[in-house]
């Protein structure tokens, strides 16, 4: 299956963690790739530090960024990797979408990707 959108994605060096900081949490000092605060308090995403088990890998599509109002940009890249049953967490930039998976689905994510169209690096 070919998406309609295929877009160009890189692996974002490294490897990172995803972290809920409570409401009124301040922002986290040190290196983060992104952070959202919600009602709930602060999601941040960061590099993952030696002792942490739970890590996710990044494919960033800054290579084909798109307005805020182009429709159906994160769901083609989204549908090949449920397709393929692989956890995603998303965020997103004013030009573009980061989408993590864990760092042990990133070879079958980024095959799906390709199968679906998408360009990989």
């Amino acid at each position: 299956m070919v998406s309609a959108v295929s877009q160009h994605l890189r692996l974002l060096p490294g490897e990172y963690v995803i972290e809920h900081l409570g409401d009124g949490a301040p922002l986290p000092d040190g290196q983060w790739l992104a952070v959202v605060r919600a009602p709930e308090g602060l999601t941040v995403i960061r590099p993952a530090r030696p002792e942490e088990a739970d890590r996710w890998s990044a494919l960033y599509g800054g290579d084909t960024a798109h307005a805020v109002d182009v429709p159906g940009m994160l769901a083609a890249l989204l549908t090949p990797l449920a397709a393929g049953d692989i956890p995603v967490f998303v965020t997103s930039t004013f030009h573009a979408d980061i989408v993590l998976v864990p760092s042990g689905c990133v070879s079958a994510a980024q095959a799906a990707l390709r199968a679906a169209g998408h360009v990989v690096a």
